[in-house]
């Protein structure tokens, strides 16, 4: 059996595994002790030592496949660990799971609502299986569907909520019979900023009445809604602190560069042994150092040519992460696009262009009236909650969805009259990744290649580039279906630009991966942008906005902003305070709700 795993933290990070500041036996309510839990061969958590405090908000951050899900399935007695113990409330997860189960509320990733049964029906039920009598359920039901913002519509049936609805209701579902221990897993994974903010105001609510919550979440921004931290990596866990705490160890490490050629400073800095990790934002390249507070001078002489400035900046959640898990400096600067031979190329490149579109289904408008210009070469960043028409209007912009009114043009040519001839200029990633699982990698760049129409030759040059630019040459015979997520992502990605496409539309592209994939995965996307490839790209991951020039926010089928992120910051009225992404956006939506009322009352 494997004894205690080593772990091999940067030196630049001194971290414990576990911060044992103001912990006593009375205040723990979780306690893991040399836990170790295997599937078949495989070791999915290794030797993790934590404790979780009575009221307290817990974070598991992570990437998809860190073992957060296996570690909250053993914390709710679920699942029995391998080797190691674990105790909540001082019960032992494999004696007394019973007893466990009944006094937690432990709400997984696909948490199951009754579809036909209304809010109200949910609740009941909820109630019901945990012996609540009828005067005590309606007195909590009130309480918590108020908070939820759910109350006005107990009739509703839950298969008709909004993905942030139905989170909620699960959220009060498990809160009905008033646990003292919540256990979330993934609480808000593929939800909107604005239900993401209600979701977590309930939970504060919650720690602030003494209940203790774990919450295991891919997202760093999420993250720093935690008292404390866990970041798993491989299933280890790399080090226990509070965000702010993770921020003071980067400080001094972290810089961003601005330069007229990001291929060359890319590659000096993958070249120097100082780097740790490079990403590449919109407008210039962030890097993190071994050394703090200092960059040498070869280094620093390399990547302030071409009209380079470096300029220190505060660390982030990513940064932190990052340097724990042994920093990510990647490969050389991706090639570009090798030029194959397409019957033809747009008039205009990937100029996007809408004019008053409208969709409307019956009485229901998709998009009203949207009237946008996106230029070529642009990574313009789709912002919205769902339900507010991201996906519409993509569909509608690829030519599978049938415009009401207005019109649309890609490079020149009309969406809504000539829509086939666009089919060879596009390229699309959907959030779920449209590969076939019984095929090879190779298969199916082979068989994309075919769709686009690509002559024999081109298309052996083009797989070769994108597999070059993915980082997928070791696995070309690997079967889809044996992949993991993040080498499903890349595959995606290879065949979405492999035929070099005007444009390319990447719906929610790197949700649940890892740092390090989404540094290699934005590289690639500047790159094509570099050689007037457009890129449109829809996000619920608000740091990820950063990548992007241009912004634009939609909400309830309106397009209510338009601009570069400060720029929009700038042009809020001076009642609205945003100092993120995310509150720059919900300020918007408010102003945009507030007209909404506005005019109502005037008609």
């Amino acid at each position: 059996m494997h004894g205690p795993a080593e772990m091999t933290t940067p030196a630049v990070m001194d971290f414990d595994q576990e911060d044992t500041t103001e912990t006593s036996t009375d205040r723990i309510v979780i306690a893991t002790k040399n836990l170790y839990r295997a599937y078949g061969d495989k070791m999915v958590l290794k030797n993790v030592n934590l404790s979780v405090r009575h009221g307290e908000i817990f974070g598991l951050l992570g990437p998809d496949g860190a073992g957060k899900t296996t570690l909250m399935q053993v914390m709710a007695a679920i699942l029995d660990p391998t080797e190691g113990t674990c105790t909540v409330m001082d019960h032992d997860t494999v004696k007394d799971a019973y007893w466990i189960n009944s006094h937690i509320g432990y709400m997984f990733q696909g948490f199951a609502l009754y579809d036909k049964l209304s809010i109200e029906e949910n609740m009941k039920f909820s109630a019901d299986i945990r012996g609540l009598s009828k005067d005590v359920f309606k007195e909590r039901q009130e309480r918590l569907l108020k908070m939820a913002g759910l109350y006005k519509f107990l009739s509703r049936p839950a298969g008709n909520l909004s993905g942030g609805m139905r989170k909620k209701l699960s959220l009060c579902s498990n809160l009905i019979h008033e646990p003292r221990l919540l256990l979330l897993d993934e609480l808000s994974l593929g939800v909107d900023p604005a239900s993401r903010k209600e979701l977590w105001d309930m939970l504060h609510e919650s720690r602030d009445d003494g209940v203790s919550i774990v919450v295991s979440t891919p997202y760093m921004d999420e993250a720093e809604h935690c008292d404390r931290l866990a970041f798993l990596h491989e299933g280890e866990v790399l080090a226990v602190d509070t965000p702010s705490n993770l921020h003071r160890r980067c400080t001094g490490h972290v810089y961003e560069l601005i330069t007229d050629d990001r291929g060359a400073a890319h590659n000096a800095l993958v070249a120097h042994e100082d780097t740790l990790s490079i990403r590449h934002m919109a407008e210039s390249v962030h890097f993190q150092l071994h050394p703090a507070n200092h960059i040498a001078p070869d280094l620093k002489a390399a990547l302030t040519q071409n009209n380079g400035v470096i300029e220190a900046v505060a660390s982030s959640l990513d940064d932190a992460y990052t340097m724990l898990s042994g920093g990510e400096k990647s490969t050389a600067y991706a090639e570009r696009p090798p030029k194959i031979h397409l019957p033809e190329r747009l008039p205009e490149g990937g100029r996007i262009r809408t004019e008053g579109m409208t969709i409307r289904f019956g009485e229901f408008v998709a998009n009203d009236h949207v009237s946008l210009e996106i230029h070529p070469g642009e990574v313009f960043g789709f912002l919205g909650a769902n339900g507010a028409g991201k996906t519409t209007f993509i569909r509608a912009l690829c030519g599978l969805q049938a415009i009401t009114e207005g019109n649309a043009w890609i490079g020149g040519v009309s969406v809504r009259d000539e829509h086939k001839k666009l089919r060879n200029h596009i390229g699309y990633m959907s959030q779920r990744f449209s590969l076939y699982p019984d095929l090879t990698v190779s298969e199916n760049l082979s068989f994309f290649g075919g769709v686009y129409g690509l002559s024999r030759s081109d298309r052996k040059k083009a797989i070769d580039w994108a597999v070059g630019v993915t980082d997928l040459g070791n696995v070309k015979n690997n079967l889809v279906a044996d992949m993991s997520g993040a080498l499903n992502q890349r595959l995606a990605l290879a065949c979405a630009i492999m035929h070099e496409p005007a444009v390319v539309f990447l719906d929610e592209p790197t949700s649940g991966v890892s740092p390090a994939a989404r540094y290699k995965f934005w590289q690639l996307i500047q790159t094509l942008a570099e050689v007037g490839t457009t890129i449109f790209v829809t996000t619920h991951y608000m740091e990820e906005a950063n990548y992007c020039h241009r912004l634009g926010m939609m909400h309830q089928g309106r397009l209510i902003g338009v601009g570069q992120a400060d720029q929009l910051i700038k042009e809020l009225p001076p009642e609205y305070e945003a100092k993120s992404i995310e509150d720059m956006f919900l300020s918007y939506i408010k102003i945009e709700d507030q007209r909404i009322d506005d005019q109502r009352v005037v008609s």
